[in-house]
């Protein structure tokens, strides 16, 4: 896997491209200088968390031969200073699916997500405790 990022400003605004060539953009809070043209790095890994979570859940659903027709995701995060570092502590992730969906199947596929398929949990799960929740509208 391979990423490039070009930094667009004198301050801390970047463009991240990744193997699909779709533009990124990174930029840092206005506290230290950014100028609110891009997400953080830390919002990123949540989106991150997010979107892996998201695919491994369609495609469980999808085996499981679930019409989802709606799909929205809510993630939450606390963090903590360890060290230099705000890491990541609690995570919350929220689902709202939407679908002549079965609970129990939509339950089991988020487990199997988080506990099992989603590598970006897997990292998380290292320095914060994910938990999560989810609504069938």
């Amino acid at each position: 896997m391979e990423i490039h990022l070009t930094r667009v400003d004198q301050d801390f605004h970047f463009e991240a491209r990744g193997a699909a060539d779709v533009a990124i953009h990174l930029d840092a809070n206005p506290e230290i200088g950014g100028h609110n043209l891009g997400a953080r790095p830390m919002e990123l890994m949540l989106m991150g968390l997010g979107g892996c979570s998201a695919i491994d859940i369609i495609m469980i659903l999808k085996k499981q031969r679930q019409p989802l027709e709606r799909f929205d995701i809510k993630v939450t995060a606390e963090r903590q200073k360890v060290e230099e570092f705000n890491l990541f502590s609690n995570i919350h992730i929220h689902f709202m699916l939407g679908g002549e969906l079965d609970s129990d199947k939509v339950e089991k596929a988020i487990v199997l997500s988080l506990e099992k398929y989603c590598s970006v949990a897997a990292i998380l799960y290292k320095t914060a405790t994910i938990t999560h929740s989810f609504e069938l509208v």
